[in-house]
This record gives structure tokens, C-alpha cells and sequence, in this order.
């Protein structure tokens, strides 16, 4: 929660931010949360730089948080919407679920829960979809992809590419860990759901 506050903070005394702006919120897990990185180098600031660059009206509220899980993100959702009502939503969130081996219907059911909460407050929603490495075998990792697919249609939502495509294949641009990426990743994941986001900036500026 303090990285959280202390991006918006940062966004906030550079003077990009005004009354006009509309919100984006990040949704999501440690892939979101600079994990490793300082958040400055993390895509979500690189997200920030670019909306300024490019001149879209957008502030960002960063409510990832590492190691999240679809169920605690829907249960906290609530309190986030209290102070902020996004006009588009990325979901980054299920790898961490899927790791633990969860029912991919209990999966399924939070992201969909998430989803309607989102968009009756009338928010756009890009849903990133995640993937699982081959050892979990090939039955649950079908079934786990199909989650993310099977709602960007019956929600009528928007989805977006794994953020890590092209990432987590390389070793040079993996952590130690194998999980997260590296400082230097950051930007190829931005690049990675830039089109589909651009999409959605469009749609809503004014």
C-alpha cells in the first residue's frame, strides 16, 4: 500500500496530474508492483511517461500489490472504488492463483465478479490474460487460458496480450527467481499491452 500511495504521489507533484484528468487503475499483482525494481523503473511508471508524452489525459492508480490473488483483489475492489471511480481498468491478476493450483472455475468466477463491478461503475476494462509454465500439465494449463478468452467474450471486455510474451522465455529478462521480470523487461511489457490500452485511451478522451 505505501509503494501504491507514494506512485500517486510521485505523479502527482510532477505537476502531469490535474482535476481533468481521467483515472486509469491498475489492478493487479506483483508484475504491476515493480517487484525487485524500484517502482520508477517499473512499467507502470514507464505507462505514466508515455500518457504524458503522448498527451492523454490520464492519472494512474496503481492498486497492485505482490502476490495477490483474484479473490483478495475482488474483496478489496470495494474500497478502491470508494476513492476513485477508473474510467478504464486493467486486470492483470490469476498467476498467482493458478501457481497455487485453484479451481480454474473459482479463478474464472472472481475475475467475472471483478469485471461486473467494474464495468456497472462504467469502467473500460483490458484483461491481461496470464500463462503457467509446462509443468503443471497441459490439462489445467488449457483450461486456466481458456478463463481469460471465454470472459473477454461473454463480458464483452477487451484482451490484451500476456504481459510477458517474448519476456519470460529469456533468462536475461527474468530475476533470479524465474517469476518477475527484470528493470530492463519493463519496457517490452508496457510495449506488450500498449496497442490494446491505446485502444481504450482513444475511445474515452475527451
Amino acid at each position: 500500500m505505501f509503494r501504491t500511495l507514494l506512485l500517486i504521489i510521485l505523479f502527482l507533484s510532477s505537476g502531469s496530474v490535474t482535476a481533468e484528468n481521467k483515472t486509469i487503475l491498475i489492478l493487479a499483482d506483483s508484475l504491476s508492483d515493480s517487484y525487485g525494481i524500484s517502482i520508477e523503473q517499473g512499467w507502470v511508471s514507464l505507462l505514466q511517461q508515455r500518457l504524458v508524452k503522448q498527451e492523454y489525459n490520464y492519472k494512474i492508480l496503481n492498486a497492485s500489490i505482490s502476490g495477490d490473488t483474484t479473490h483478495s483483489a475482488r474483496n478489496r475492489l470495494g474500497r478502491i472504488l470508494e476513492d476513485d471511480l477508473p474510467d478504464i481498468t486493467i486486470i492483470e491478476l490469476g498467476g498467482n492463483d493458478g501457481l497455487r493450483g485453484l479451481q480454474t472455475t473459482e479463478i474464472k468466477d472472481n475475475l467475472a465478479g471483478i469485471i461486473d463491478i467494474l464495468i456497472t461503475q462504467g469502467s473500460e476494462v483490458l484483461l491481461i490474460p496470464m500463462l503457467l509454465p509446462p509443468n503443471y500439465g497441459q490439462v489445467y494449463i488449457d483450461k486456466f487460458s481458456e478463463i481469460y478468452i471465454q470472459l473477454a467474450k461473454t463480458e464483452d471486455v477487451t484482451l490484451g496480450r500476456f504481459i510477458l510474451d517474448g519476456i519470460a522465455e529469456n533468462p536475461e529478462l527474468m530475476q533470479r527467481d524465474g517469476i518477475h521480470p527484470t528493470a530492463e523487461a519493463q519496457q517490452l511489457m508496457l510495449n506488450n499491452i500498449w496497442p490494446e490500452l491505446e485502444m481504450l485511451l482513444g475511445k474515452n478522451q475527451s
